[in-house]
């Protein structure tokens, strides 16, 4: 896939364009779907596919939702991107000046006039360009001035599940790591790096990794239990607290794993945990003991819940559609 950070990078038009235009938070199932359809239609035509998507997210910009967390770092969803078989990606800076943009000058200046699109894909209830101008009927009709034709999808489901980044975001808010996997077809993942933290848990017996991470949308706390790739290389079976040790004060919120069989040196070193199940809310226990007694039955239930289990890093796409 072929990334271009900025539409002057885009210096010549794209043969036969199918476009879709979205912020695809989560690159859940239904985001895939779109980006199948947009791939298969590119095919059609002997073209390319590219999706257009904005950095930061508009809602971060225009402060709508001071609490809104993001389900993927940017880095996060460039690599589901091309694992989706992507052509090409578009990365808008969303700046004031771009937000001023009407939605006619875009569709002109960009894209037909930069891009060359030849279809657009979008969603049933898409709008884009300032004040949301830019409406189904609104690109329909300039797709008959200017030469592209317009196909709008209708919400992507599985029976009564509807795939939404909205859903998703509640699912992991709530902690329902399991469940989630319906909607993302995939297991939510948090990577960072390995820091120093208060080694408490080393003198309880159980020693963990305390993970410094740049992930927004964390589990709801609690205990789960994960797989833990090491270094994108080795993996291993864990079980992850999240939330402030209640239990000795701390006050601040903290993601430690203790890593079933490892024993090298793991600080500074890149982790990423596959959350699978929520074994139970954080609690506060009367003494360290108590603690160490409550860990090592989490522990041995995370050993149960993960024999036999494999990561499920990137789902295939949902049931082809019959001819």
């Amino acid at each position: 896939m072929h990334i271009f950070r900025h539409i002057e990078e885009i210096t010549e038009k794209l043969p036969n364009a199918v476009v879709t235009i979205g912020n695809f938070d989560g690159v859940h199932l239904g985001h895939r779907e779109i980006f199948r359809r947009v791939k298969r239609e590119a095919a059609a035509l002997g073209g390319v596919s590219l999706v257009i998507t904005f950095v930061p997210h508009p809602i971060k910009m225009l402060g709508v939702k001071k609490e809104f967390r993001l389900i993927n770092t940017y880095a996060e969803k460039e690599i589901l991107l091309e694992a989706s078989g992507i052509d090409y990606l578009l990365i808008i800076p969303f700046t004031a000046e771009f937000a001023a943009i009407g939605a006619e000058q875009f569709v002109r200046d960009i894209l037909v006039g930069t891009i060359g699109v030849r279809k657009l894909i979008i969603g049933y209830d898409y709008a884009f360009g300032k004040n949301r101008q830019g409406d189904v009927a609104m690109l329909r009709r300039m797709g008959d001035e200017l030469g592209f034709t317009v196909d709008v999808l209708e919400p992507i489901a599985s029976g009564e599940l509807v795939y939404s980044s909205t859903a998703v975001r509640r699912m992991i808010a709530e902690g329902d790591v399991r469940g989630v996997v319906r909607l993302l077809g995939r297991h939510f993942s948090v990577g960072g790096t390995v820091v120093h933290g208060r080694q408490r848990g080393k003198g309880l017996g159980f020693p963990t990794a305390n993970l410094q991470t740049d992930k927004e949308l964390i589990p709801k706390p609690g205990v789960y239990a994960v797989k833990v790739k090491v270094d994108d290389d080795a993996t291993y079976d864990g079980a992850c607290n999240i939330g402030d040790n209640p239990t000795f004060g701390n006050g601040s919120l903290s993601i430690e794993v203790f890593i079933f069989e490892f024993d090298g040196d793991i600080y500074g070193r890149e982790v990423r945990l596959y959350f699978v199940d929520r074994l139970r809310d954080e609690m506060t226990f009367p003494n360290p003991q108590a603690l160490q007694e409550a860990i090592a039955r989490d522990v041995a239930r995370c050993r149960e819940i993960l024999r036999g289990v494999s990561i499920i890093e990137y789902q295939e796409y949902l049931a082809e559609e019959a001819p």
